[in-house]
């Protein structure tokens, strides 16, 4: 099998990759994938997520506290969904992408703004 990407295809599929992951690590909104792999920690008033302690939690927790790794997995699905199952991936990565250039801009423009 022959898989060819153009530039613009990586480049969406990047940007889809980078924005998938920050809603997945950070985001508000996705918490409720994140907490059952997390315990919270109050240290001196302020609150931590640490990962559980043991078992397949553990690993989630590891993997989900883990900007970089969680990147590897949802660049890996969605690649694979954008080549393997496009009806499905092309309209995500476009998207996911759209997403990740305006919170650019948004981060710029505020930035600018003070």
């Amino acid at each position: 099998m022959d898989i060819s990407i153009s530039l613009e295809h990586l480049l969406i599929v990047s940007l889809a990759s980078f924005r998938l992951t920050r809603l997945i690590v950070f985001d508000k909104i996705m918490e409720w994938i994140r907490s059952p792999f997390f315990d919270e920690v109050t240290e001196e008033g302020e609150i931590y997520l640490v990962p559980k302690e043991k078992g397949i939690r553990k690993w989630f927790g590891e993997l989900l506290n883990c900007y970089w790794c969680t990147g590897i997995w949802s660049s890996a699905l969605l690649f694979g969904l954008y080549v393997y199952y496009p009806i499905v991936g092309i309209p995500l990565a476009f998207i996911l992408s759209i997403a990740a250039i305006a919170a650019c801009i948004e981060t710029v423009i505020s930035k600018l703004m003070g």
